[in-house]
Parts: C-alpha cells; structure tokens; sequence
C-alpha cells in the first residue's frame, strides 16, 4: 500500500519495534539483523558500471530489471525500509583448507553443502514478518532471499551489518563472512540503524592476491568471467582453457577469497542442521562423484544448491578437477569411462583432463 500522505514519523509502537525485530530474529536462529532506508546510495551506479564493462558475463539476469534492483521501492512500490538479517552456515567440524589441498579429493563450496538455504530462510522471514505484522497493522511487508532483483550486500551495509571488503563480500567484524543475507522490503517508517561505514581492510589484499584465477580487477571489482564460481555454477558452455588448471579441485563454486580473509578467524559455526553436509560432500572424491548416472546426481543433490549446474556441468566441473589431480589409477579409470559421454561439452573436458595426464 502506499504510504504517500502518511506522517511518516515513527509512532510510538514503531520507535519500540526494531528492538523486537532482532530479538525475534535471533529467536528464529538470524544471527544478526538492521533497518535501513530503501536508498541503495552510491551502491547503484557501481552496479551500472560494473555491467557497462561486461565483468557479469553470461549474467544476462543482472542487467534486467530497469531500476528495480538498486531502488527498492521500484521493486515494491511503498517500500520506505528494508529489514536486513543473516544467518550463518559454515558447517562443523570442517576443514577447508584441508579440503583444498586433497587433490584427489572435490571441494564445494561450504554453502552448498547442506540443504538449499533459500526455502529454510524465506519461511523464517516469513515468520518474522507475520510478527511484524501483527504488531503494528495497517503496513506492507514483503520477504526476499536472493530470490528477486535486490542489492542484498548493500543493503546489509547501509543497516550496520558490515563492510564490504576488497572481495565484495559482506564482513561483520566479530562474525567473518560466512553467511547468508535475506531481507524483508515494509512500508512501516521504522527508525533506522547507522549505517557500518567503517573499511576494516586496511592495507590487506589476501583476497585479490590469492584468487586462483586472479578475478579481481582491483579491490571491490570483480570480473565474474574469470571467477570460479561463475565458472562452475553460471557458466553453461566450455570452461577456457587457461583458466582450468588453476581451478584445481574446486568444482562448485571456490571459497578462496574468505578463506584467506583475516576476519575469518572469527567466523561463527552454524546452528542450523540444514547447513550441516550431505551425502559425504565434504569428503568425497573426484573419481567417485565423476561416476554418479543422472539419476543418482538428481537424487543425491535434492533440495541442494548443486542442482543449479545442472548434470553435464556437474561432469564438465569434475573432469576439470580430475585434470587437476595426480595421475592415480581411480583417477584415470574415471575419467576413460567418460571419454565417450554423449555431450560433446563432457567429451572436450574429459579429453583435455586425460592429454593432462600424457594420455
């Protein structure tokens, strides 16, 4: 509903409402929530700069949407403040790095191992925002988790939630950057948190200096044609040449850039079952993963983020990997029994995997 003609000063119940806000967030396992006005500030024309150079590649989506996705009252109309919460999801115990460094071994991104976050959060905003609703009436609240044209980092940042760091990820001081972003777009006129204007990176460029594929144009631009995890999950044709033996095992989606982050140290584990690995994700290997049918893909990645590969990707992304890894009996087995894969993407994989291996 429009809130135009409206006094637009909190009302009393308003004023008393965000502290509510985040300690039905935290009931509801949010780890952390704020409210900011529904103005994206210079986050916009950063947007529109970064496409006019072509850096989100085969990212058509990113570009659609007309104003939508930097003005939030152009997406909802009415829309006066956007709540913005996160949620964290680095499984436990876990070992990335280790994981890294197993070659035999596939590393997937720690957010895809679990469940897929989008139903688990949108069910929980729903929640909160029912709460919201039931409290002051008269007032629109519409939820979004990465499910709609939204500058959710931004956003997150003009809320207090963090900073945004020199690999474009959204870094809370005492919590890392392992975590997810949702949001709820309300016409209520909530009073606001500051916004986290402080640029905690200092001199560090770990991220920019230990990207495998070295994506990063210069801090906070990334060029997503040459990210891994363009690569892997947004990419649908062949991966180029040059940027596959860097890629190593990573084969959904790459981690680097926050593992390297100092702040890391002091990200929080999750409390969330969902976000916990399934069927071994987290220890399998490439060869044995390589050899799943679609069938046994499409059961095993049920309800999971890896679905968005799709199969021949899922095989593109391993052979890739098995390229990358010493030259062992399962390894080679693997890849001969996919050398004549129906797809001919698969095959060009598969082919260049095996002349890695001098066959």
């Amino acid at each position: 509903m429009s809130t135009i003609g409206k006094d637009t000063s909190p009302a009393p119940e308003l004023a008393d409402l965000p502290e509510l806000i985040r300690q039905w967030a935290k009931e509801l396992g949010f780890s952390d929530a704020g409210i900011t006005t529904a103005d994206t500030g210079e986050h916009a024309q950063r947007l529109q700069d970064w496409l006019d150079k072509g850096y989100q590649g085969e990212m058509e989506y990113m570009g659609h949407h007309g104003d939508k996705r930097y003005t939030p009252a152009s997406l909802v109309p009415g829309t006066t403040r956007v709540i913005s919460v996160r949620m964290d999801y680095m499984p436990t115990p876990d070992s990335p790095k280790e994981a890294l460094t197993n070659r035999e071994g596939a590393y997937i991104t720690r957010y895809a191992l679990g469940r897929d976050y989008h139903k688990l959060i949108r069910k929980r905003l729903a929640t909160l925002a029912k709460k919201i609703d039931d409290s002051v009436s008269g007032y629109d609240h519409r939820a979004f988790v990465d499910s709609a044209p939204v500058l959710e980092r931004a956003l997150a940042q003009r809320a207090g939630l963090g900073w945004i760091g020199k690999n474009n990820m959204l870094i809370h001081p005492k919590a890392g950057s392992f975590f997810f972003l949702g949001e709820i777009f309300t016409s209520a006129p909530l009073p606001i948190d500051p916004a986290f204007e402080t640029d905690h990176c200092g001199s560090c460029s770990a991220c920019l200096d230990k990207c495998p594929t070295d994506a990063f144009v210069g801090a906070r631009v990334l060029d997503a044609r040459r990210c891994i995890s363009y690569l892997t999950i947004e990419l649908k044709g062949s991966i180029p040449e040059d940027l596959r033996a860097p890629m190593g095992n990573r084969v959904f989606g790459c981690d680097d850039c926050q593992l390297v982050c100092p702040w890391q140290k002091f990200k929080k584990p999750t409390q969330e079952d969902d976000f916990q690995p399934r069927h071994g994700l987290n220890n399998s290997s490439l060869a044995e993963l390589f050899l799943w049918t679609e069938e046994e893909f499409l059961k095993r990645t049920e309800g999971s983020a890896i679905r968005r590969t799709g199969y021949e990707g899922w095989l593109r992304n391993l052979a890739v990997g098995l390229g990358n890894a010493p030259s062992t009996i399962p390894v080679i087995e693997a890849l001969k029994q996919r050398a004549n894969h129906p797809s001919e993407m698969v095959r060009e994989h598969v082919q260049w995997a095996l002349a890695r291996h001098g066959l």
